[in-house]
């Protein structure tokens, strides 16, 4: 689509004296610096893997692991005994006891039980805010790569709209066009000149974000992206995935077993586990000599507190779990069908466009051949441009909206891992 004047030594001396010309040349040396500074490649996976090094929302999901590592540690721990001395007048006067609590197994299992299942779903969060994380980094790549693909788009059409814009003045001074071309096409220039500056505006802006969801400073443009805009092999909408292996799904199963661990526990806290007392006494004149052995056992009396309160906000939990787990299993199942469907219709829509791009490309050369011989106007060959120009904008658009669908469903089908 590229436009060629008849005499190329009138257009070079013409050239840098349009202002349009003048516009692109000044856009293309910013880029041109732009570029000198962003010495470093990366390509998608190196900012993936920074983005979950550096992301504060994966640092977050993995306290809230640890957290959960804590808490199962916090309910396998044994409580520490309780050393008692006491005296008194009577004989024996000093009395010692070592108070041992007993940890049931009926209380035990359910309250690591619980903790264990708090783990696990704490870990499938974990996962899948390490996937959601990398879906969104890649999404940012892809924009960049877009972004800047049609910043080149639009420096590219600037220059073709110059060089028709020679060509209608060099035909106007032959009388082979009217003042009217010639307007027309520096309008055309000019419109094109500003969509090139806000173009190359959006890719500097695009290409920052990225540096900072990798935890860049984003003052100033340090990378480039090495990898393209095509289409992974992945194709996305794989079936026969098991809804509840997902890791959504899964963390609220485990979130939900856990509640019902806990009220199972606090259940039995209404007969607490007793607490085994042994010990001695000393110091008794007139008596036997030595120390007297002692050992008992303490209850615990369900009398003012049985533990009623403890078992209405477990079970008040476990009801917030269960309709957790209900909308979670609705709103990923749906998710996930959209995301399919999205993934479909998106990558019929890019090959789509890119059999248009090709037949677009040939009527704009077709009619710019036209227009040299006489055959056709000013303002066909614009048109025809312009209908070129959107088809690989659009081709441009569509390409990244199936990719960021393919990531969006290799996103909500992730799937548990298997243990070993």
């Amino acid at each position: 689509m590229i436009l060629w004047a008849r005499e190329r030594p009138r257009r070079s001396q013409s050239l840098f004296r349009c202002p349009t010309v003048l516009c692109a040349v000044a856009i293309a040396c910013t880029l041109a610096t732009r570029a000198l500074h962003a010495q470093t490649p990366v390509s998608r996976a190196n900012a993936i893997s920074a983005a979950i090094s550096h992301g504060p929302r994966n640092a977050v999901a993995r306290a809230d692991s640890a957290a959960a590592g804590a808490a199962l540690a916090f309910a396998e721990q044994f409580e520490n005994p309780g050393l008692g001395a006491s005296y008194t007048k009577s004989t024996p006067t000093q009395h010692y006891a070592l108070d041992i609590p007993i940890d049931a197994p009926w209380m035990r299992r359910p309250r690591i039980g619980s903790a264990l299942a708090s783990l696990d779903a704490a870990t499938n969060r974990f996962a899948f805010t390490t996937a959601s994380l990398s879906y969104e980094t890649d999404t940012m790549y892809t924009r960049a790569l877009a972004v800047a693909r049609r910043a080149e788009l639009s420096q590219r059409n600037a220059r073709d709209a110059d060089s028709l814009l020679i060509l209608a003045s060099l035909r106007r001074d032959a009388g082979d066009a009217s003042e009217l071309d010639v307007q027309l096409a520096g309008v055309f220039a000019g419109q094109l000149a500003n969509t090139a500056s806000a173009d190359s505006l959006d890719a500097v802006g695009a290409l920052l974000l990225v540096q900072i969801a990798m935890g860049l400073s984003g003052a100033t443009a340090s990378i480039v992206l090495s990898d393209s805009l095509a289409l992974d092999a992945l194709d996305g909408t794989r079936t026969g995935i098991n809804p509840t292996q997902t890791l959504l799904v899964n963390a609220a199963e485990q979130e939900l077993r856990a509640a019902d661990l806990a009220v199972q526990f606090e259940r039995r806290r209404l007969l607490a586990a007793p607490t085994l007392s042994l010990g001695f006494e000393s110091q008794n004149p007139g008596g036997p000599s030595g120390a007297l052995p002692t050992i008992g056992l303490a209850f615990p009396i369900p009398i003012f507190n049985r533990n009623s309160a403890s078992i209405l906000a477990a079970q008040a939990a476990r009801s917030r779990s269960a309709a957790s787990l209900a909308a979670i299993r609705l709103e990923v199942d749906a998710a996930t069908e959209q995301a399919r469907r999205t993934l479909v219709v998106a990558r019929a829509r890019a090959e789509r466009s890119a059999r248009l791009v090709t037949g677009a490309d040939n009527i704009a050369a077709l009619s710019l051949l036209a227009d040299r011989e006489g055959a056709s106007s000013l303002l066909n060959v614009l048109e025809a441009q312009r209908t070129s120009r959107a088809a690989l904008a659009q081709y441009i658009d569509d390409l990244a909206a199936a990719r960021n669908a393919a990531g969006l469903v290799r996103l909500l089908s992730q799937v548990v891992a298997t243990k070993p």
